[in-house]
C-alpha cells in the first residue's frame, strides 16, 4: 500500500514563471483532502529545493497536512504544529561555507548575468534564478567549476531557471529519509515525482517513482513511469497510485 505521495514543485506542480493549471491543482487538492477518509488514497506532501516561504504557500493551496521538505533536504516544516526541524548535518562548517558561496554568487557571478537574482530566503543552501535557460546553463558550469574544487561537501544541480548548491547530506534523498523516519513509514510505502537532477536521489529510494513528460531525460530514464506534463502529470501519477492501492486491497 502506498501511503504517501510526494511531489516536487517547479516543473511538476507548475512551470516556473507561469500560472499553474488550476483545474488540475484543484483536483490534486481534492484527492489530498479525501485521503483523510479513504485508505486507498495516499496523503500528499511536498519535497522542493525552494525556500520555506514558497513551499509553505503551495502547501496551503493544496491543503497539505503532512510535514513538507524544503531547501531539498535542509528543513522539514510541520504545518499542523508550525515547527521547523533543520537537517542536523547543517553545522557551523556548512553554515560558513554557504555564506561564502552566497557572497561569491552575488559579488562575482550574478553581477555578470543580467536578470539573475539569488534565492534570498534560503538558509541551508544557496541558489540563483533566471528565466533565461541559456544564461542558467552558463552559470551552472561556472558554479560547478567553483564549488567542485573548493567545497567538496556540496553538490550542484540545475533546472531550466535555477542553479542550486546544496549540502550532500541534505539532498532530497536524505530529506525523504528523514521525513519517512519522522512519520514511521517504510520507503516502499512512498511515491515521488520529480523532474530535474536534484530529484534523482529521492526518486532512487522510494517504492514508486514518476517524472512528468517535461522532465530532463536523465530523470525520465530513472523512473518507473513518465506521466503527462507538469500539473497534469502530477495528477496522473496520483490517480495511478490510487488505482494501484485499489488493486492491492483485499
Amino acid at each position: 500500500m502506498v501511503k504517501l505521495f510526494i511531489t516536487d514543485l517547479d516543473g511538476c506542480i507548475a512551470h516556473p514563471f507561469i500560472s499553474p493549471d488550476w483545474r488540475a491543482i484543484s483536483r490534486i487538492k481534492e484527492l489530498n483532502i479525501l485521503s483523510r477518509e479513504r485508505e486507498e488514497i495516499p496523503a500528499l506532501t511536498i519535497c522542493s529545493g525552494r525556500p520555506f516561504p514558497y513551499v509553505e504557500a503551495v502547501g496551503q493551496w493544496l491543503d497539505v497536512e503532512v510535514p513538507m521538505i524544503f531547501e531539498s533536504g535542509g528543513g522539514i516544516y510541520d504545518i499542523l504544529t508550525n515547527e521547523i526541524s533543520w537537517n542536523p548535518h547543517f553545522d557551523e562548517e556548512a553554515k560558513n561555507a554557504v555564506s561564502e558561496i552566497k557572497d561569491w554568487l552575488e559579488n562575482t557571478l550574478i553581477v555578470n548575468y543580467k536578470g539573475t537574482y539569488p534565492e534570498f530566503a534560503k538558509y541551508t543552501d544557496a541558489g540563483l534564478v533566471n528565466p533565461d535557460s541559456a544564461k542558467v546553463a552558463l552559470m551552472h558550469q561556472e558554479v560547478l567549476n567553483h564549488v567542485n574544487g573548493k567545497y567538496p561537501m556540496f553538490e550542484v544541480h540545475a533546472t531550466d531557471v535555477s542553479v542550486n548548491i546544496i549540502l550532500k547530506k541534505a539532498n532530497k534523498g536524505e530529506g525523504i529519509k528523514r521525513l519517512c523516519k519522522k512519520l514511521g513509514l517504510d520507503l516502499e510505502e512512498v511515491a515521488y515525482i520529480g523532474d530535474s537532477s536534484g530529484d534523482i536521489t529521492g526518486l532512487e529510494i522510494v517504492g514508486h517513482s514518476f517524472a512528468p513528460e517535461n522532465a530532463k531525460q536523465i530523470v525520465k530514464d530513472k523512473v518507473d513511469m513518465v506521466t503527462k506534463e507538469t500539473t497534469e502529470g502530477v495528477l496522473q501519477a496520483y490517480e495511478e497510485l490510487i488505482s494501484l492501492n485499489q488493486r492491492r486491497s483485499p
